[in-house]
Parts: structure tokens; C-alpha cells; sequence
């Protein structure tokens, strides 16, 4: 699901790029940045920079979420370590996605559809309930969304576990970007469901449509 459609109106993630060397540019970038599985303050000032100079003028939603994300997160000139971690998963984003699906033997290769949610969706409880967040959210900022919970009653996990009554999968980008965070928090989470867990796997547009209606 393409929540907001950056890339059905995005002309830099388009099959007709308008500038192909400054997207093939941004690819790279993200893969070096995110290679080692970090990224730090040094390198998140220098990709904002690099932006500002080369694609700022492209007035594109995608590099215009990029851009505000990175602009938010550097307000303070320091990115801690959920920022981090946000940033990292943007940015496998990028490098990992591939305009032209690969074929084989002839036919196109199809990338899952179906992210394992909870059907049907589960009423949302917020006192006293663990929520974990993974992904890229659409809303916002990972500590945003967090905040939203908090607000509520609810409370905040690091990590999947027993404890954790509710995994939020966020939403920006189309379906592999999406899978490309299709990582260990999913998979954890599943195998705790299947092994009779009390935790709900929901997307963002369902947590959204609780909070705000």
C-alpha cells in the first residue's frame, strides 16, 4: 500500500526519472550510509546537505519526506538512537528498491502482498498495554507516534516479547518498500501469536483510524 502515493507521484522514483544520475546518486548513497547498520550524526548531516544541493529542486514527495525526516530528526544537530534506527529503515528503503521488477524465466517476479495483520483487526487498548513500533511511520516521527500512545495510557516496549500486546507496522512507501522491513520484529512477533501470545500485528491505517476516527 502506497499510504500517500510518493511513488505513483513521485518523477524521481518513476520509471521516467527526470534526473537519473541524481537518483542512481541517492541509491548509492543510501546503500554506503546504511552498509554498515548504522548511521550516525555525521553521515545524516552530510545526506541533508547533499539533498539540499542536488534534489531540493525536484519539489518530489518522496525526497520531500526524506528531506523533512532528516530536517526533524537533526533540529536538535544530534540524531539519538531511535532516530537512528528510523533513518536506517528510510534508507534500506532506497537502496533496496527496485523500479523494474526482475523477471524470471520470462515472467515478471511478484513481491508478496500480504503483511501478516491481525484478521480482522483488533480493538486498539491503550492503558496499561505495550506497544512496539516498526518501520516507517506516515504519521511521523517513530517518538511521535509513541508519544500518541503514552498520552493514552499505553506504554512503550523496546523490543518484541511476551510482554507486547500490540506490533504497529508502519506504512510509508509502496509494497517492497514495505517488505524491505519485513524483518525480525514481524517474524517474532507471528511466532509468539502462533504460540498462543496475546499480541495483535496491525498496520498503521488501523491504528491511525483508532486514534483519530
Amino acid at each position: 500500500m502506497d499510504l500517500h502515493n510518493e511513488f505513483e507521484n513521485s518523477n524521481f522514483f518513476h520509471h521516467a526519472r527526470i534526473d537519473r544520475r541524481a537518483a542512481d546518486a541517492l541509491v548509492g548513497l543510501a546503500a554506503g550510509i546504511a552498509a554498515d547498520g548504522v548511521v550516525n550524526t555525521t553521515e545524516a548531516v552530510f545526506l541533508k546537505q547533499w539533498l539540499e544541493s542536488n534534489l531540493a529542486h525536484l519539489n518530489d514527495p518522496v525526497i520531500n519526506l526524506l528531506y523533512s525526516r532528516l530536517a526533524c530528526m537533526l533540529q536538535d544537530d544530534v540524531l539519538d538512537p531511535d532516530e537512528s534506527h528510523e533513518l536506517l529503515n528510510i534508507l534500506h528503503g532506497f537502496s533496496g528498491l527496485n523500479i523494474e521488477r526482475p523477471k524470471v524465466g520470462g515472467a515478471v517476479a511478484v513481491t508478496p502482498t500480504d503483511l501478516p495483520f491481525n484478521l480482522p483487526a483488533p480493538e486498539l487498548v491503550w492503558d496499561g498495554r505495550m506497544f512496539v513500533f516498526t518501520g516507517v511511520m506516515a504519521f511521523g516521527p517513530r517518538k511521535d507516534c509513541q508519544a500518541l500512545v503514552e498520552e493514552r495510557g499505553g506504554l512503550i516496549g523496546g523490543g518484541v516479547s511476551k510482554k507486547v500486546h500490540y506490533l504497529v507496522v508502519g506504512s510509508v512507501g509502496n509494497e517492497q518498500w514495505r517488505h524491505s522491513t519485513y524483518g525480525t520484529k514481524i517474524m517474532k512477533a507471528v511466532e509468539l501469536r502462533e504460540a498462543g501470545a496475546s499480541i495483535a500485528i496491525v498496520g498503521e491505517d488501523h491504528w491511525l483510524k483508532v486514534l483519530f476516527g
